[in-house]
């Protein structure tokens, strides 16, 4: 009995030591956790595209952001549309980057729970669709979604570094994004330049589209406005204008141009360094086309639409060098100057 009450203090001491132990590991844990948490005002990180965030999700600030009770789904690609593009969301972009930075905004989900998804199938739940032709101001205001919860998937970023370090190695490049593919002809119903039979394929195109049948045809009245895209002839005549080095590399960002061999003659003779990288889905190479134009030396649009304001949105959000654009109106300013000059 002795033996036995002698040995018990020192069993109790035991206990009592690795208790005070394992208080004060969780206590030391916890430090470095609120450390880690207040990082992300303290780690300063280069701007590229290119950047791929820390795993480590910013700290949450608990306050009333606007939303009442709403979570948002992350988003799917249309996939009825013209470019039949099976892409999906996650082929694009990192999901758990873009749930993980909007935590503080809004409540993010993968996908809709089961019993909401029972719920949705016969009647459509609320949906929200982007803005289309969204000016520069409202880019910049919602830089928080597109330049900084938008992050594109490795094998993507990847890719387009390997474009933009091929360019580098030739010098400064430039990035066309030459908006004259048959849809967006379709689409602004505009058809200077095009014989009738082009013209007519054109429109059977344009009334085949459901979104877009309902749209007038006012040709003229958009080019007067500025609201046409430039034609490769034209756009090569604007890029002499602005005396880009005939010798500069180009990169095309665009699908397939309309009646390629004919319309792009002009621009290939004037400008032969010209690079038009394919791809099978066209989502993906738009990923890569808008790594390479915030990367370029100079970035040219030819018409107003999503991308081209986003790109420049976004190279102004990183402090990139500044943008050429240009667009019909301007291109008929141009040539009144020219010809009352001459």
């Amino acid at each position: 009995m002795k033996t036995v009450a002698a040995k018990q203090p020192s069993s109790l001491a035991c206990i009592k030591f690795w208790v005070v132990v394992t208080l004060i590991m969780l206590l030391i844990l916890w430090v470095f956790a609120m450390q880690l948490a207040t990082l992300d005002d303290k780690i300063m990180v280069p701007k590229s595209a290119f950047y791929i965030p820390y795993d480590f999700p910013p700290q949450r600030v608990y306050k009333n952001n606007g939303y009442l009770n709403v979570t948002l789904i992350v988003p799917k690609f249309a996939h009825g549309t013209y470019w039949n593009d099976t892409s999906k969301f996650e082929d694009i972009c990192y999901v758990n980057h873009f749930i993980t930075s909007l935590r503080d905004e809004v409540k993010v989900l993968k996908e809709l729970p089961p019993e909401q998804k029972r719920k949705a199938e016969p009647e459509p739940l609320y949906y929200m669709f982007p803005m289309y032709f969204g000016s520069l101001e409202y880019y910049l205001q919602r830089c928080r979604v597109n330049y900084e919860a938008l992050r594109f998937t490795q094998p993507i970023q990847e890719t387009g570094r390997k474009i933009v370090n091929i360019l580098r190695e030739k010098g400064p490049f430039l990035v066309l994004h030459l908006r004259y593919e048959k849809d967006i002809l379709a689409f602004t119903s505009c058809k200077q330049g095009l014989t009738k039979e082009e013209a007519e394929d054109v429109k059977q195109m344009k009334y085949s589209q459901d979104g877009w049948r309902h749209k007038p045809i006012a040709s003229n009245k958009k080019r007067k406005h500025g609201l046409c895209p430039l034609t490769p002839e034209e756009t090569a005549l604007v890029l002499q204008a602005l005396d880009i080095d005939k010798n500069i590399t180009i990169y095309i960002a665009a699908e397939e141009i309309y009646n390629k061999e004919k319309r792009m003659a002009d621009l290939v003779a004037t400008y032969p360094n010209l690079l038009e990288p394919f791809m099978e889905h066209a989502d993906q190479m738009a990923a890569m086309d808008y790594i390479v134009a915030i990367e370029s030396d100079i970035f040219m649009p030819t018409f107003v639409g999503n991308m081209a304001v986003a790109v420049q949105g976004h190279r102004g959000y990183y402090g990139f060098k500044p943008n050429n654009f240009t667009g019909q109106k301007a291109f008929d300013e141009f040539s009144l100057l020219v010809k009352k000059i001459h």
